[in-house]
């Protein structure tokens, strides 16, 4: 079966919070992470999301430790809607 994972980065201009993150976050641009698998047994090429994974802090110091939370997707939407961003962001593939 073939996976793919997309990266990308999402924009906060705002704290923000998610349900899968402990308290508010702060404002600033995250590194945003999609990996997904292609449904097999279809006449077309089409993928399932596993994960949507956001990693934290938004800009860590050198050396510090990053944290990877997996996040609902409709939700992190939501949020960026709130924020002023009116739709997760185009990606990139890779794999």
């Amino acid at each position: 079966m073939s996976t793919r994972t997309t990266e990308t980065s999402v924009t906060f201009c705002r704290p923000f919070k998610l349900t899968a993150l402990d308290g508010l976050q702060p404002a600033g641009t995250y590194r945003l992470v999609t990996d997904e698998e292609q449904i097999p047994g279809l006449s077309f090429v089409a993928f399932r999301r596993l994960a949507t994974l956001l990693h934290l802090p938004a800009d860590p110091a050198p050396g510090a430790t990053r944290q990877v939370v997996n996040v609902d997707p409709a939700e992190l939407a939501a949020a960026l809607a709130a924020d002023g961003r009116p739709t997760l962001p185009v990606t990139s593939h890779d794999g």
